[in-house]
C-alpha cells in the first residue's frame, strides 16, 4: 500500500504514526541528548549556521562573477564607448534606456521620452514601457538619482553591480530550495557549489549582463522556493499567508522583467495541473477524482484535452479581437522546428538557424558529468520518477480503496507534495532545455537543486536501501551526509585550482573597428540622423550615439519584424533603386553594411542571412549545393557586394562616407 504526505485545504493533515516514526529514525536530532531544549537549541544553531552560509555563498558567487567580468574586459580601465559596446545586441538596447533616463533633465521628461519615443523606430512613436520590459532600467535610474552615490559610483557600475547582486539572491534562493526539500543546509551548499562549478551551463550573466533573463531568473528562483515551502504540511496560518505574499511578489517581479514570462507561467500551470490531477497536491473533492482506475484515467485525459482546446480557442479568439500578432513568429518557429511542414518564413528561419534556438548540444552533458552533477541528477530523478509513478497509479485507483490508507503498516513509498512539485518542474523544464538550448539555464540551475536535494534526502536513501534490502536508520543518516560531503571535497579538489587560474587570467576589451565607427558617427553625423543596418549593430548605435534607428533587436512586434526584413534587403539580390526606396520609406539617412554578414561563413549554406533572404524572395542561393526547384535566378547581383564597386547605378543613390576593415557606411541621396 502507498501513502502520500498531504494536506487538505488549510487544515494540517494527520501524519500516520509509522511514517512519523520512520522520519524520526533518520533525523540527526536523534543523536542529540534527550530533552526538548537541547533539540531546539540545535535547530536554532543549525538554522543560523545554514543561513549564514547561504548569505556568504551568495555574496561570494556574486563577487566571483563580477571579478570574471572585470578580468575579461578590464572594464574599469577601458573608455566609456568601449564599455557601452561591450553590451552587445539587445543588451545595449536595454541599457540605452537606463542611460536615457539619467540624461533627461527631469524624471518627468525622462518618462515622457519613454512613453512617446520616436528614436527607437524611425517615423513611429511608440510607448517603450508598453512594448518592452524596461521597468527595471527605469527603477534603477530613479534610484541612482535619489541615492547620494553619484560622487562615488558611476552609473554603469551601479547598473552592473545590481545585476551581480541579483545573482547573490539567485544562488541563495537555489540554496534555500534545496534545503527546504532535504531538511539539511548541506544540500543547499552542494547546490551552490554545483551552480558555480557548472557556470558555463548555469548562467551567462558575466558577458550578457542586461539580458532580461538575468533580471528575471532570481525572482523565478524565489517563487519556486516559496511554492516549495507553501506545499509543506502543518504550516501555521501566518506562515502560509506570508508565503503566499512571497509567491505573489516574486511572480509579479518575474513577469515584469522578462518578455517570455508567459511561457514560463504556462509551464508552471502545467506542473500544478498535473499534480492536482494526480492527487499529489491538497485539493477539494472533484468529480474528476472519483471512480475506478480506468474511469479516472479517462476523465483525466478528457479533462486535459478540454483544457488544451479551450486554451488554444481563447488564445486565437483574443488575438483576433485585439489584432495581436506579436507571437506569430514563435508559433511559426515551433511548427517548423518540430517538423510540422517546412517553412520559407524569414522570421521562423532566422530563429531556426540560430544555435541558441537549436537542440541542446550533446557536449553539455559531458561538462555536467565532469562535476558529477548529471550522474547525481539521473540517480535522483530515476528514484523519484519511480516513486511518483507508483503514487500516481495508487491515486488513480479505485477511490473506495483510499479508506485503507490509514493502515500504514504496509506503506512502502512516500512522496511529499513539495518533492512532487519540483519533480514535475524539472522534467518539464528539462524537455524545454533539450528542445531549445537558450532555455537550458532554467533547467541546469534547478538540476543543481534537485540533485543535491536527492543526495541529502532521507526518503530517497530509505527507498533505495529498502530496494536492496539494506535498510537501517543509521545507514540513512550516514549516506545522506557522507555522500554530499565527499562530492564537495571532490569539487574543491578538482575545480578550485581552475577557478583560481580563471581569476588570475587578465584580458582586455578590443574592438577597434566598432569603436572607430561609433566615434565617427558621433563626430560626423547630425543628432537627428536615421541609421539602417543589422538590428544587433543598431542597438549599439543607439546606446553609443543616441541616433535614431530603423530597426532593433527587440523582435516581439510584428510591424518591426516586417521592417527588419525590408531593411535586410541590403544583403539580398535587389536593385539599388529598390533598396533605396525601402530604406527611404523608413526615413533612413545612412546605412551600415557589415562584411561579417555580407560574406558570412559562420553558418552553413541555407542558414546564412543572405540565404534566408534569397529563399524568402524566391531566389536561388549562392554557392554549390541544391536549390528548391521553384527558386529562380535573381535579376540583380547581391546589393552589399555590388555597391562596393562604385558603379553609376549605385553611386546615384548611395555615397560612401566611412569605411574600415569591418564596416561600410553609405549616405542615401534625398533627391531620388
Amino acid at each position: 500500500m502507498i501513502s502520500i504526505r498531504q494536506r487538505k485545504g488549510v487544515k494540517p493533515t494527520e501524519v500516520p504514526e509509522d511514517y512519523a516514526a520512520q522520519e524520526a529514525n533518520v533525523k540527526l536530532e536523534n543523536k542529540l541528548p534527550s530533552g526538548g531544549t537541547s533539540r531546539r537549541l540545535w535547530k536554532l544553531l543549525s538554522f543560523m549556521v545554514g543561513g549564514t552560509i547561504a548569505l556568504c555563498i551568495g555574496l561570494l558567487t556574486s563577487v566571483y562573477l563580477a571579478t570574471l567580468h572585470e578580468n575579461d574586459l578590464w572594464f574599469s580601465n577601458i573608455k566609456e564607448v568601449e564599455r557601452e559596446i561591450s553590451f552587445r545586441t539587445e543588451c545595449g538596447l536595454y541599457y540605452s534606456y537606463y542611460k536615457q533616463m539619467l540624461q533627461a533633465p527631469t524624471l518627468m521628461q525622462g518618462f515622457h521620452g519613454l512613453i512617446y519615443d520616436n528614436k527607437t523606430e524611425s517615423m513611429r512613436t511608440i510607448n517603450l514601457l508598453q512594448r518592452m520590459n524596461i521597468y527595471q532600467e527605469v527603477f534603477l535610474s530613479i534610484l541612482y538619482r535619489v541615492l547620494p552615490i553619484q560622487k562615488y559610483l558611476e552609473p554603469v557600475y551601479f547598473y552592473i553591480y545590481t545585476l551581480f547582486g541579483l545573482q547573490a539572491i539567485y544562488v541563495t534562493a537555489l540554496y534555500i530550495t534545496s534545503w527546504l526539500l532535504s531538511g539539511t543546509w548541506l544540500s543547499g551548499l552542494l547546490a551552490a557549489f554545483w551552480y558555480v562549478t557548472n557556470r558555463i551551463d548555469t548562467t551567462r550573466v558575466e558577458f550578457t549582463i542586461p539580458l532580461r533573463e538575468n533580471w528575471a531568473l532570481p525572482f523565478f528562483a524565489i517563487q519556486i522556493a516559496a511554492i516549495t515551502y507553501f506545499l509543506r504540511p502543518n504550516l501555521q496560518p501566518l506562515s502560509e499567508r506570508l508565503t503566499l505574499l512571497a509567491i505573489f511578489v516574486s511572480t509579479f517581479l518575474f513577469s515584469l522583467t522578462w518578455q517570455f514570462n508567459q511561457f514560463m507561467m504556462l509551464m508552471q500551470a502545467l506542473v500544478l495541473f498535473t499534480l492536482d490531477s494526480l492527487d499529489m497536491l491538497p485539493a477539494a473533492k472533484k468529480n474528476l477524482k472519483t471512480g475506478s482506475f480506468l474511469n479516472r484515467l479517462g476523465k483525466l485525459l478528457l479533462h486535459l484535452f478540454a483544457v488544451l482546446c479551450l486554451t488554444l480557442f481563447l488564445n486565437n479568439i483574443i488575438k483576433k479581437i485585439l489584432n495581436l500578432k506579436s507571437d506569430e513568429h514563435i508559433f511559426k518557429f515551433l511548427k517548423a522546428k518540430f517538423g510540422f511542414g517546412a517553412t520559407r518564413d524569414f522570421d521562423a528561419n532566422l530563429y531556426l538557424c540560430e544555435e541558441a534556438f537549436g537542440l541542446l548540444p550533446f557536449n553539455t552533458f559531458g561538462r555536467l558529468s565532469d562535476t558529477l552533477l548529471f550522474y547525481a541528477y539521473i540517480f535522483v530523478l530515476s528514484i523519484t520518477v519511480m516513486a511518483a509513478l507508483a503514487v500516481a497509479f495508487h491515486n488513480l485507483s479505485d477511490s473506495a480503496n483510499q479508506q485503507s490508507m490509514g493502515q500504514m503498516g504496509k506503506c512502502t513509498i512516500i512522496l511529499k507534495p513539495e518533492t512532487a512539485y519540483n519533480l514535475i518542474h524539472t522534467i518539464l523544464f528539462g524537455f524545454l532545455a533539450l528542445s531549445t538550448m537558450r532555455m537550458k539555464y532554467l533547467w541546469t540551475s534547478h538540476m543543481c537543486v534537485f540533485a543535491s536535494f536527492g543526495l541529502c534526502s532521507p526518503e530517497i536513501w530509505e527507498l533505495l536501501l529498502k530496494l536492496i534490502h539494506l535498510y537501517n536508520p543509521k545507514r540513512i543518516c550516514i549516506m545522506r551526509y557522507s555522500v554530499p560531503i565527499l562530492i564537495l571535497l571532490y569539487l574543491c579538489y578538482k575545480f578550485w585550482p581552475g577557478m583560481m587560474d580563471e581569476l588570475s587570467e587578465l584580458r582586455e576589451f578590443y574592438d577597434p573597428d566598432t569603436v572607430e565607427l561609433m566615434n565617427w558617427i558621433n563626430s560626423n553625423t547630425p543628432r537627428k540622423a536615421v541609421f539602417a543596418g543589422s538590428m544587433q549593430l543598431l542597438a549599439g548605435v543607439k546606446l553609443c550615439t543616441g541616433r535614431t534607428l530603423t530597426n532593433h533587436p527587440h523582435y516581439e512586434d510584428n510591424s518591426l519584424r516586417e521592417r527588419t526584413k525590408a531593411v535586410y534587403q541590403i544583403y539580398a539580390k535587389r536593385s539599388p533603386e529598390d533598396v533605396h526606396a525601402l530604406l527611404r520609406s523608413f526615413g533612413a539617412d545612412y546605412v551600415i553594411l557589415e562584411d561579417s554578414i555580407c560574406y558570412e561563413r559562420r553558418h552553413q549554406r541555407g542558414c546564412r542571412l543572405r540565404d534566408l533572404l534569397d529563399i524568402a524572395n524566391g531566389h536561388m542561393m549562392d554557392g554549390p549545393g541544391e536549390n528548391d526547384p521553384d527558386l529562380k535566378l535573381a535579376g540583380h547581383p547581391r546589393f552589399c557586394e555590388e555597391i562596393k564597386r562604385n558603379l553609376p547605378p549605385y553611386t546615384a543613390y548611395f555615397t560612401r562616407v566611412f569605411q574600415n576593415k569591418t564596416f561600410h557606411v553609405y549616405k542615401l541621396s534625398r533627391n531620388k
